[in-house]
């Protein structure tokens, strides 16, 4: 197979060939880019390999281009990287590598395309394509990697057990590849897997969450979840959602598959939207199902308050995870707190108090809720499914009519701290936070509007059955 003409219609190709030439270097367009192009996926990102110098290689790109570029050497590893355009391009001179137990850093010396080839994680990516004279476009391909990519197969190029032991990171790698692109990991591949699981201690968090975040944004990421969960690395990285696995059965009462249900709910997500911290919300909305999970003779098995302790979890899975603690975590938790509500807006007449609070309570993140509410309705009724999302559609038009109404939504009530200090001469204290609490109740509860007129008498009322008298009478009254 040789890919001249497809070479032939960027300069960055040329550019790189004649700068190659001219320092004598053998060259390669190798791994990712490779495999992209050849599955018409679109790809950025170049990575060349050559026989020698990659960062000489990289600074001679970059005065041969005529579009001004910076190089960025990286000395530790021996590799350069520079943007053209849009471009981005990683140059490194071929290596191979050997590993110690205890570390997945490897020991580089210099070697030929064939031993940057064997130091390559799976076959689909150790596909290169030649730039040099004698062969240019040519695919060199020693491991069967275009035969892979037809059949579909993640396999790595040696023995995989002292693939995945030597660099473990490579385990949740061949998983990522899977979920990303719909293959299967070949049978030999995946046993080694399994046998290499504990392995995945000596990396660190941050990497196996980057690898974990990229399943998580897959087209269908529970294609992912299921191979973590089946190869045992589920288990290792992420244990609080493996809990959710399993159905118990008392008195021949039993309760859904927690963990399958999740994982509906994250792929009926993943169909409508791209936000990362929606879908973890997605796997996170029922985490707490486990430690609350009872079960009553009357009415079987209850998760009493399970959004409630899985809000209080939330922090401490996105710590030990090194996921970020942020707005992003607390978007999650909030979510995860939430998610309930809607529903039970389903199951009874719609007050406005209830929306006017749902709205409150959600801000800025109640689209996303109502995203995450829609795709927590699963089941094998279809009957019952379409019944819950038409009563859905009766919540949202009423959510938009409140809103519209009341501007609801992230609201400050009109009476604030300084107004309530100011009028009773007070300095700040718990009775202020007491009255300001009260008036927001009434306004949820549509007692009073958000407005001076009818807030103010009221906070005069809250203040004078807690014995506070205001220095003057005010004209606002």
């Amino acid at each position: 197979m040789n890919f001249r003409l497809e070479l032939d219609k960027s300069d960055i190709f040329q550019t790189v060939r004649k700068s190659a030439e001219a320092l004598g270097l053998e060259t390669y367009v190798i791994g990712g880019f490779v495999r992209d192009m050849i599955l018409k996926r679109p790809s950025k990102d170049i990575d060349f390999v050559c026989v020698g110098s990659g960062i000489k290689l990289a600074k001679e790109v970059a005065k041969n281009s005529e579009r001004n570029t910076n190089v960025t050497v990286f000395k530790n590893f021996g590799t350069a990287m520079l943007k053209i355009g849009d471009w981005e391009l990683e140059f490194v001179g071929a290596r191979k590598e050997s590993y110690q137990r205890n570390s997945r850093k490897p020991i580089v010396e210099n070697g030929t395309l064939q031993d940057d080839q064997n130091r390559r994680d799976f076959t689909i990516n150790a596909l290169a394509i030649s730039l040099n004279k004698e062969n240019y476009g040519e695919v060199i391909d020693p491991f069967d990697g275009l035969k892979h990519l037809k059949s579909k197969i993640i396999k790595t190029p040696l023995d995989p057990d002292i693939t995945f032991s030597d660099d473990p990171l490579r385990i949740m790698r061949a998983i990522r590849f899977s979920a990303q692109l719909n293959f299967d990991i070949e049978p030999i591949t995946f046993d080694a897997i399994i046998k290499n699981v504990e392995r995945l201690k000596i990396v660190s968090k941050e990497r196996i969450t980057d690898e974990l975040n990229k399943i998580i944004l897959s087209r269908q990421p529970s294609y992912g979840f299921k191979l973590l969960f089946h190869s045992g690395v589920l288990k290792e990285i992420f244990p609080e959602m493996v809990a959710l696995h399993g159905v118990e059965t008392i008195d021949k009462k039993s309760h859904k598959d927690n963990f399958y249900h999740t994982l509906q709910v994250l792929d009926n997500v993943a169909a409508v939207s791209n936000d990362l911290w929606l879908r973890w919300a997605a796997i996170l909305h029922d985490i707490a199902k486990p430690p609350t999970k009872r079960f009553n003779k009357k009415v079987g098995w209850t998760f009493h308050g399970h959004e409630d302790k899985g809000a209080r979890m939330v922090p401490g899975i996105f710590r030990k995870l090194k996921l970020p603690m942020n707005e992003h975590m607390k978007f999650v938790q909030k979510l995860v707190l939430l998610h309930l509500r809607p529903i039970a807006l389903v199951n009874e007449h719609i007050t406005d108090s209830a929306v006017r609070r749902l709205v409150f309570d959600a801000g800025d993140a109640l689209e996303s809720l109502m995203i995450l509410c829609r795709a927590d309705i699963t089941s094998k009724n279809d009957k019952k499914v379409t019944r819950y999302l038409q009563n859905f559609d009766k919540v949202e038009r009423k959510i938009l009519e409140v809103e519209e109404k009341d501007q609801i939504r992230n609201f400050q009530p009109i009476i604030t701290g300084k107004i309530i200090m100011e009028t009773f001469d007070i300095k700040p204290s718990k009775v202020i936070g007491e009255i300001k609490d009260e008036i927001k109740e009434a306004i949820l509860d549509g007692k009073i509007t958000n407005t001076l007129e009818d807030a103010y008498p009221f906070m005069l009322e809250c203040a004078r059955k807690k014995g506070l008298k205001p220095i003057e009478q005010d004209s606002r009254t």
